[in-house]
């Protein structure tokens, strides 16, 4: 359920995916609070919204800002109704390759700040009700080739939400509600500047989402919760599949890459004629 108070929080929402979700809850009669680690992107995401939309900068890794970000929502706004983990950090590479601070930083802002924003949203929605979106990745379901930390931190993430999920009900909490959408490859500035990165070929095996995609999907979830959606199905069933029998997804991962390499070999072609 959305509940019963218009207040809602998207963070990572300076761009992209999240500035579209922030749009979503303001057509939906949210008052928004957008939040982004840039300060300027979040304020130019409030400005393009909408007089009525407030913006914070924010590092979800900091517990005491993000519940600083939650009193601010429910004192400007009269209480919290949707809070949106949308902020996300994407690096390629082995894990050995990469420095002990891309692990960490994956690992902190992917894994820490959605429980961050989970755990503040729900001490504001006591007793009023509410929904948490976590906007997580295919890549929490099954192995992805190059994102490795990547993947372990939204492995976390889905761990963690639907855990917290069952503590809820277990608790006898049933008015709030707990959603993980996890979407394939999506055409989003995270996107862009890895057309000619190999580790980043199991991205564009698939058909690349659009925004407005995963939008929809956080859409429905949002009049009809599910703890774990999968964007597309399609994928989805793919990557439990492989995550349910890794020596079979092992197996098929060198075919995925390779037709994943040959969409980026065309898009970069296809984007230096154009540009």
């Amino acid at each position: 359920m959305s509940g019963s108070l218009e207040g809602a929080v998207v963070t990572g929402a300076g761009r992209g995916l999240g500035r579209l979700i922030a749009a979503l809850l303001a057509e939906r009669g949210h008052r928004v609070l957008v939040t982004d680690i840039d300060a300027a992107a979040a304020r130019a995401t409030a400005e393009e919204l909408g007089p009525d939309v407030l913006w914070a900068a924010l590092d979800v890794r900091d517990e005491e800002a993000v519940a600083a970000v939650r009193d601010r929502a429910v004192a400007e706004t009269g209480g919290l109704g949707v809070w949106v983990n949308n902020a996300g950090v994407l690096l390629t590479g082995p894990a050995w390759d990469q420095s002990p601070a891309a692990r960490r930083l994956m690992l902190e802002v992917n894994t820490l700040g959605t429980i961050n924003g989970t755990v503040a949203a729900i001490e504001a929605m006591r007793g009023t009700g509410g929904h948490i979106v976590n906007i997580v990745s295919l890549a929490g379901l099954t192995a992805v080739p190059g994102e490795a930390v990547y993947a372990a931190s939204k492995h976390a993430a889905i761990g963690f939400s639907v855990s917290t999920l069952a503590d809820l009900r277990l608790a006898g909490t049933k008015d709030i509600d707990i959603s993980c959408v996890c979407p394939d490859g999506i055409w989003t500035p995270m996107l862009h500047d890895k057309l000619d990165d190999p580790a980043s070929a199991l991205s564009f095996s698939g058909r690349l989402l659009r925004p407005a995609d995963v939008v929809a999907a956080v859409r429905k979830v949002l009049d009809r919760p599910r703890p774990v959606t999968a964007v597309p199905g399609r994928r989805g069933l793919q990557a439990r599949l492989a995550g349910a029998l890794p020596a079979l997804g092992l197996r098929a991962l060198p075919l995925m890459v390779a037709k994943g390499r040959r969409v980026q070999r065309r898009m970069l072609a296809e984007a230096r004629r154009d540009g």
